[in-house]
């Protein structure tokens, strides 16, 4: 539907709109400052997704095996992350 979407380096050929960082391969020339910069912003964007999903899924024990709809999930997901929120609210 138009969207992009950050993957890692293993799904450098999976088709249009999905973003991966900029691969170094050998035999190659070094990587440009905005190839560089670009890994740089993508990696630093996606882990941020990342260490929230791990966040959840350690903190959740409902989120590890889900078998639901996305559409599902996802309200799931939004009360489990307002529950720790308020959890971690008064420690920070």
């Amino acid at each position: 539907q138009g969207l992009k979407t950050l993957a890692d380096k293993a799904y450098h050929a999976a088709g249009t709109g999905i973003l991966t960082p900029v691969k170094k391969t050998t035999g190659r020339p070094p990587l440009t400052l905005d190839q560089q910069s670009f890994s740089l912003l993508h990696t630093r964007l996606r882990c941020l997704g990342e260490r929230a999903a791990a966040m959840l899924k350690t903190r959740w024990a409902a989120l590890r095996h889900v078998t639901l709809c996305p559409k599902r999930i996802g309200h799931i997901t939004q009360a489990a992350l307002v529950l720790t929120h308020h959890e971690h609210h008064g420690r920070y």
